[in-house]
């Protein structure tokens, strides 16, 4: 028995291999097309990738060009010419066009355009918070303290990408309606968090001396 099951598989294996040998004879060039599109997609990608780069190189350095100037007004003007080929350059450009307005003294230019990006909700997390934050900064003599703590409690929510500056912001707030113990406890907390950094750290330490608090919550005692 075990020489007839060997003559069978031998015999089996044999017509296998003829039909595999007649398949790719037949649609051999299935494979060709298959290695062709992998090799190809493959080049597709590669070329893609040095295109987006070599346009983002592009873009960076349009933008040196124009923030070279000294004249922010120029600055400004310089910065409305160039077109971005994606989203999140485009959205960076904004940015910049509204810093260079601002320091050109086009205040309202300035908001409206931060505001825009702050709105726009197909705008990455990040940036639509730092355009808000920007915003309510040089709304600071015009926009009403309330008003203001409003967009700040909403920017101040925690794992937010400006959670702590945006209480510090609060923590000025409470400073300017003459909330001071509410003002040391936010910046104590702001002191005491995760992932403050140093500036951060020395300027939240730097106004509660200013306010006569101590860095630490004081104990009381038993007595």
């Amino acid at each position: 028995m075990s020489d007839t099951d060997s003559f069978i598989d031998e015999v089996t294996e044999e017509v296998r291999r003829d039909r595999l040998f007649l398949m790719l004879k037949r649609y051999g060039w299935i494979g060709g097309v298959a290695v062709a599109l992998i090799v190809g997609g493959a080049a597709y990608r590669e070329y893609d990738r040095a295109q987006t780069q070599a346009a983002a190189e592009q873009l960076g350095d349009q933008m040196i060009a124009a923030l070279d100037s000294d004249d922010s007004a120029a600055r400004a003007e310089a910065l409305s010419q160039i077109t971005a080929g994606s989203a999140g350059g485009d959205t960076v450009l904004k940015l910049l066009q509204a810093g260079a307005l601002a320091d050109a003294g086009e205040r309202h230019a300035a908001i409206a355009a931060l505001n825009a990006i702050g709105g726009n909700g197909d705008v990455p997390l990040i940036y639509r918070h730092i355009a808000t934050f920007k915003a309510l900064g040089l709304q600071q003599d015009s926009l009403p303290a309330a008003d203001r703590r409003i967009q700040f409690e909403a920017l101040a929510q925690p794992g937010a990408p400006l959670d702590l500056l945006a209480r510090e912001q609060l923590a000025l707030i409470d400073i300017e309606e003459g909330k001071t113990e509410e003002a040391i406890s936010k910046l104590r907390d702001i002191i005491n968090a995760a992932t403050v950094t140093s500036d951060l750290q020395d300027r939240a330490s730097q106004v509660i001396v200013a306010l006569g608090g101590s860095l630490q919550p004081e104990t009381g005692s038993d007595g």
